[in-house]
């Protein structure tokens, strides 16, 4: 049996799991639909979600159609939730992407847009909610074409639209030629000679565009009603490229990451080749390093081994491989959060719990990194306010613990402006039976190397020197954390047999910092690039407002609807969203995400 492993993707509130639902309830998968007023959906598992009726982990549920299968991989629409959609991406076949056909293309919607069409995934389009007052086609349709892609061709049309009485019905292939021939040189010379081709070699012609990333099939409906599913169901068994079955070892990637009712590990493993046994011994890859592991259970998704379920695997994290090791170009498509919060316990004695909890949650969601910040506590990083709401009501309701998270704030980040040297040698002044000298420069990410002769520490302590130096980058000289740092061990020492790797972890750090307050370091702000529409008549007072918030706009075009692009800093960002809808009658919209930073002052 053939395997597709598809996403659905969307901005809050389109619908994305209630099409979940109708998916598996139209095709057999389950007896009756879920609803997400009443929490009773498949794929929102969370006792957050249901509350919230948001996604925020991913989910998967599967549905046959003949001799497919496909697995649902259900995405969260909260822009908080990211990181989560980031993952979904690298272990799909294809996507759909839910719009409302109400609200619209919204900011979330392009950011999701912009990296499916950047990955060249296949990806078909639902318009939503068809039978909602307010609903829209022919707008709908040209708002798309105009912000998300122009390579868009809508398979069905609705008779009735915005009343509980819209049907959709199916459009001919044949109106797709002219759309097709904009990617195929052989169909425009037939156009332009009045042959147009059958509607077989046209369906083939869609599937190959559309398997290229290079066309999306768009399909109107409404998940809760029905309307427009069944097309919507042929698009995605006959346009989308399932993936072929293959043996072999296993080869892989480990997409997410939940606890089971007795605390133990499941991970939820994508197999691009090769299948899984119980008992088999798995070899885990990541940056850095790798480690191997027992399988002791197994649950397929579906009939196939495509989605496995995996228990036995205490060490693993989300992002781990199978098979192979993650390659240096391999990165992620997401920016990483610009927020931090601190966060302690609401009662003292809970210190230890809460540490070993935020260490449990990191397990899941890599992106969720902490860093204790002197003085002061333990600090989050986050995308959001939402996703800081729900780490708190995870931590209180897996982990008993009672969290209190401060205001958030900006993450800023230090970089070395110049190369500078410190050493701390064994001898007065010096209450440690230890000496390290160290080395810091700019450079790509964060560096460690050696200038000393490999053999001439234990190995114990050179990962203990390493470690601890990583450790300390988390806060520089004006406490934030260090980026595109080099730094080398240069000298060292030690009084045989009575150092310990405690004390290099104890030294490491203090000559860190010296190093850097020589070196001097260069404080960054994060910024977001941004996209601004607004009407001819509002472009002055647009620019104007941008200037003074410290935007530098990089690209100006239009004519009666203008388009501002260009880098604002991130404390800038909630103040143009508050002013634009007023400057601009309503008629402005705003997008931006996190883009690179800005040295400060």
């Amino acid at each position: 049996m053939q395997v597709l492993n598809i996403g659905i993707l969307a901005h809050v509130d389109a619908g994305k799991t209630s099409l979940t639902e109708r998916l598996l309830f139209d095709t057999g998968a389950i007896a009756r639909l879920g609803s997400v007023d009443s929490g009773s959906t498949q794929t929102d598992s969370g006792a957050i979600e249901r509350r919230r009726g948001i996604t925020i982990r991913t989910a998967v549920a599967s549905f046959i159609v003949g001799e497919l299968q496909v697995n649902l991989i259900d995405t969260p629409g909260h822009s908080d939730f990211i990181a989560e959609v980031e993952r979904a991406l690298g272990v799909l076949d294809g996507a759909v992407l839910v719009l409302s056909a109400v609200e619209g293309v919204q900011a979330q919607t392009r950011v999701l847009m912009r990296t499916l069409r950047r990955m060249r995934l296949p990806t078909l389009i639902l318009v939503n909610k068809i039978d909602r007052a307010g609903a829209r086609q022919e707008e709908m349709l040209a708002d798309i074409r105009r912000k998300l892609s122009p390579y868009v061709i809508a398979m069905n049309t609705v008779e009735d639209i915005a009343t509980p009485a819209a049907r959709t019905r199916r459009r001919p292939i044949e109106h797709a030629a002219e759309a097709l021939a904009e990617h195929d040189e052989r169909l425009l010379a037939d156009l332009v000679e009045d042959r147009v081709p059958g509607p077989d070699v046209l369906l083939d012609r869609l599937r190959g565009q559309t398997a290229a990333g290079l066309t999306h099939p768009l399909y109107f409906g409404s998940a809760i009603g029905g309307q427009g599913m069944a097309e919507l169901v042929d698009g995605i068994t006959g346009l989308l490229p399932a993936a072929p079955p293959t043996g072999g070892p296993p080869r892989g990637t480990v997409f997410a990451v939940e606890r089971g009712g007795g605390g133990q590990k499941i991970a939820y493993l994508r197999l691009f080749e090769g299948e899984l046994r119980p008992r088999q011994l798995l070899t885990l890859y990541r940056p850095g390093g790798e480690h191997t592991e027992r399988v002791t259970a197994l649950r397929t998704v579906g009939t196939t081994p495509a989605i496995t379920k995996v228990w036995g695997l205490s060490g693993v994290r989300v992002g781990d491989r199978v098979g192979t090791a993650p390659t240096p170009s391999e990165h992620p498509h997401f920016a990483r959060p610009t927020l931090e919060t601190l966060v302690r316990p609401r009662h003292a004695s809970e210190a230890a719990r809460l540490h070993t909890a935020l260490v449990s949650l990191a397990d899941q969601d890599p992106l969720i990194q902490t860093r204790t910040v002197e003085g002061e506590g333990v600090s989050v990083l986050l995308y959001g306010e939402v996703q800081k709401e729900v780490i708190a009501q995870t931590l209180l309701d897996d982990f008993g613990v009672d969290a209190v998270f401060e205001e958030s704030r900006l993450v800023h980040l230090e970089r070395p402006r110049g190369s500078a040297e410190a050493v701390t040698e064994i001898g007065p002044g010096n209450d440690l039976p230890a000496t390290v000298g160290l080395r810091v420069e700019p450079g790509t990410g964060i560096t460690f190397r050696r200038e000393v002769e490999l053999g001439s520490l234990p190995p114990a302590f050179q990962r203990a020197i390493e470690d601890s130096v990583r450790q300390a980058l988390q806060r520089g000289p004006h406490g934030w954390p260090v980026a595109d740092c080099a730094v080398t061990l240069t000298r060292t020492g030690y009084m045989s047999p009575v150092t310990a790797a405690g004390d290099f972890r104890a030294l490491a750090p203090q000559v860190l910092q010296r190093a850097l307050r020589r070196a001097g370091t260069a404080v960054f702000e994060p910024c977001h690039a941004f996209e601004l529409e607004v009407p001819h008549e509002a472009l002055s007072a647009a620019t104007t407002l941008l200037a003074g918030l410290g935007a530098r706009v990089t690209d100006t075009s239009g004519q009666r609807t203008w388009l501002i692009k260009g880098e604002i800093p991130a404390r800038s960002v909630q103040e143009v969203e508050r002013r634009i809808p007023g400057l601009s009658h309503g008629e402005g919209v705003w997008w931006s995400q996190p883009s690179g930073d800005r040295l400060v002052g």
